[in-house]
């Protein structure tokens, strides 16, 4: 068990590190005007739906959607249309970013989502990512021995695929969190704008992928 554990352990690192949804997602929530907290809540959201994943890997439920041309066309269109989504919520604050570096007093526009929806953007920026259902069904398997116990051992591999994604995602809004400072808020609006294309851009090619 110990050689499986190292063996997921490594690609999950590769999976986590890897430019995508989440990273974005993440920026976007550092970037903004709220505190660095909701990036950061942002990043556990995304880290409970990988323990989702697993529980549903491990009742076959996952398999049934990667497998089922119908649930898994329905799944990236979902995922899809909820990155285009959260795209244009970044074009929206990169906006009132820029309309209060245009003020005659510039502000820090007040972030008005509450830090539950930033929770709850990133669980379903995981739960709608059908790259993870197909990671969840053709690979965690693999490091599954025959006997073992199907959900516990999914869980276990799941909770180390978390562990990363937290730490990474954490870490990675810190650094953009903290770079803020160095940017005028028009610089903060342009970047935010940049995350909205990125972001957009990839709900596109999840939904036609």
């Amino acid at each position: 068990m110990r050689s499986e554990l190292l063996a997921f352990a490594g690609v999950a690192a590769l999976l986590t590190i890897s430019p995508g949804a989440d990273m974005a997602l993440v920026g976007r929530r550092a970037l903004g005007a709220g505190p660095l907290r909701d990036a950061w809540l942002a990043a556990v959201g995304i880290a409970c739906g990988l323990m989702v994943w697993a529980a549903l890997s491990a009742v076959g439920v996952a398999a049934i959607l990667a497998t089922s041309a119908t649930a898994f066309t329905a799944l990236k269109v979902a995922g899809g249309l909820y990155l285009v989504l959260l795209g244009l919520l970044a074009f929206r604050d990169a906006r009132r970013s820029l309309r209060g570096a245009c003020a005659a007093t510039p502000r820090e526009p007040v972030a008005p989502r509450s830090a539950a929806a930033a929770f709850r953007e990133g669980l379903l920026t995981n739960l709608l990512n059908p790259k993870i259902a197909v990671f969840y069904t053709a690979v965690l398997p693999q490091f599954v021995a025959a006997g073992d116990p199907v959900l516990a051992v999914s869980l276990l591999l799941a909770s180390i695929h978390a562990v990363f994604g937290v730490i990474w995602l954490c870490g990675y809004a810190w650094v953009l969190h903290r770079s803020r400072a160095a940017f005028g808020p028009r610089a903060r609006a342009a970047l935010q704008a940049v995350t909205g294309v990125v972001l957009v851009g990839l709900g596109g090619r999840v939904a036609a992928g």
